[in-house]
């Protein structure tokens, strides 16, 4: 509906006339919802976050003294090879208030581990691991991405804002065989066969593509450390410290050297050291379950003794989050998800919440619809569980709204549905999921689109949207914790409530004069705000009357 009403205004050459210009809030409006009197601050709950996903490599260039590294200087396919995003563009964008204007209370980045140095070519033209997930050493940050000094500040500078940092976690597989990248021994990693997925071992027991070395996450058998680990550990004059970490912490765990563990040591290394909140586990279907119960304990005894050694440092008594992604999970299996010859409980083997697929395919249904068989299964079959919804991502060929034609709607339907929301970088910037000249998921990643954020814009418009219902959704653990009641079917009408926290939400409401009875939330009297409007008001006669020029209400108790 917000975007008819925006098309209606372009096509009579008066984008910021007419009913769209109450359409479209000011910055100082948008803020307003941040900084106003609202309902008492609410706590952070994971299960209601909004997630801000980036890959670094794509998001922001801060530092282009750091863009060619390792002699990554091959030219590769369009949008294959590293464009030169870094911390210190995602601190940049922190300090600009950017993610906090956006409602965004966690961030998740791609793996920030030293990528293989060569490219592949394999079909798609060359390659390298700007993504992330082609591990060469989990125990060192990738140049390209920046330091160990950056990475503190930016965790942080994100926590002084009340931004939490989730980092990416890949134990399944190492990074792909390159003229400069050997293979780890066979008793580190298997190099065939390639997965069929026609059942639970031939989706663990084997390489997901070709040339992607398989950890051997099945085995228990003590084993060296690989030569190529142990050569550069002593050239860069660390390979004393490295040994003596990795005994200390067999010790204490009494486990055997098993490949899965010592990368267990090395991801926990970044939760001791630089106080990270969470962890996006990558291919979780991948590896055995029992492989991410024993991460979810070691993860939780590193986030504890960070906690000791920082005591300072404390956001608050939050656990470590652990997200999984299963991939083509969906929330319609609750806390089950199907091999073609088992069945598996994630959440039972450590992990807090999943990557929901579902959403992305939601289109055809009514946000109704979709909310209530939503809050129907959180609220019941999950037991406290969550999932963590998105319209696009960085490996879906088949996103929500792909070709960006209502992306108000679209963001409406992410930022609105319970459960975690996940904003794919360029989400709120309408970024372009479709790249002329480029192959394959490299179209997903492409650099974001700030130079598309003009004043008077329609990408200023869209992300003034967006930032509305995040900054609601982030003051309110109810939009995505909350048990929802409807209220009305036409307009769509409900309220949700998580413990002391109430919030009632109106879609494809009329145009002008509205009255919302509230009088199964609200006693008469009390002083109510519409977070999107700015219209403030008292409850009388058990409704909340109010004259605005949009379709969407978000209505909250205000002090």
């Amino acid at each position: 509906m917000i975007k008819k009403i925006v098309k209606l205004s372009l096509f009579a050459g008066l984008f910021f006339t007419s009913c769209t210009t109450s359409k479209v809030a000011t910055n100082k409006e948008v803020k307003s919802s941040q900084e106003n009197e609202s309902s008492q601050k609410q706590p952070f709950v994971w299960n209601a976050a909004n997630v801000y996903f980036l890959l670094t490599d794509r998001f922001e260039n801060g530092d282009k003294t750091n863009d060619v590294n390792y002699g990554r200087t091959t030219e590769t396919a369009k949008l294959r090879g590293f464009e030169g995003g870094d911390f210190r563009g995602v601190i940049n964008k922190i300090e600009a208030n950017y993610f906090t204007d956006l409602g965004v209370n966690a961030i998740w980045m791609t793996p920030i581990v030293e990528q293989i140095h060569g490219f592949v070519d394999e079909g798609q033209g060359k390659t390298y691991g700007f993504h992330g997930y082609w591990t060469k050493d989990w125990t060192s940050i990738d140049k390209n991405w920046g330091t160990e000094k950056e990475l503190q500040e930016l965790v942080d500078k994100a926590h002084s804002k009340g931004i939490r940092i989730m980092l990416d976690a890949v134990i399944n597989h190492t990074g792909p065989a390159t003229t400069s990248d050997g293979v780890f021994p066979s008793d580190w990693v298997r190099v065939s066969p390639q997965c069929t997925y026609d059942s639970y071992k031939s989706t663990i027991e084997c390489t997901l593509v070709k040339n992607l070395p398989d950890i051997l996450t099945e085995s228990e058998n003590d084993v060296l450390l690989p030569p190529q680990l142990l050569a550069k550990w002593s050239k860069e004059g660390r390979l004393e410290k490295e040994v003596a970490e990795l005994n200390a912490f067999f010790t204490t765990y009494n486990l055997p050297k098993a490949p899965k563990y010592y990368i267990m040591k090395w991801l926990s290394d970044y939760i001791r050291k630089y106080g990270i909140d969470g962890y996006r586990v990558d291919t979780v279907k991948h590896t055995e379950e029992d492989v991410w119960k024993k991460f979810n304990e070691i993860c939780q005894d590193a986030f504890e003794e960070y906690k000791a050694a920082n005591p300072t440092k404390i956001l608050d008594q939050n656990k470590f989050f652990l997200l999984g992604e299963v991939y083509n999970y969906s929330i319609n299996d609750a806390q089950q998800f199907h091999f073609p010859d088992q069945t598996v409980n994630y959440f039972e083997n450590g992990f807090d919440a999943l990557i929901n697929f579902d959403l992305r395919s939601t289109q055809k249904e009514s946000n109704q619809t979709v909310f209530d068989r939503y809050n129907d299964i959180l609220q019941n079959k999950m037991e406290g569980k969550s999932v963590m919804s998105y319209i696009t991502s960085h490996d879906d060929g088949s996103p929500f709204d792909k070709n960006r034609q209502n992306p108000w709607d679209a963001g409406t339907r992410l930022l609105l549905t319970p459960g975690i929301s996940q904003i794919y970088y360029g989400d709120e910037t309408a970024r372009p999921l479709e790249v002329v000249g480029v192959e394959g998921d490299a179209n997903l990643r492409s650099n974001m689109n700030w130079e598309s954020i003009k004043p008077n814009s329609e990408t200023e418009s869209l992300l003034k949207h967006y930032q509305k219902l995040g900054q609601f959704r982030r003051n309110h653990p109810a939009v995505g914790a909350g048990n929802q009641t409807d209220l009305q079917n036409s307009p769509y009408i409900f309220t949700r409530k998580y413990k002391t926290d109430d919030v009632v939400i109106g879609l494809e409401m009329p145009i002008g004069k509205k009255s919302i009875n509230v009088s199964s939330v609200w006693k008469d009297g009390t002083k109510v705000r519409d977070a999107y409007s700015g219209v403030s008001g008292k409850v009388v006669n058990g409704n909340f009357e109010m004259n605005t020029t949009f379709d969407i209400v978000l209505l909250e108790k205000v002090n």
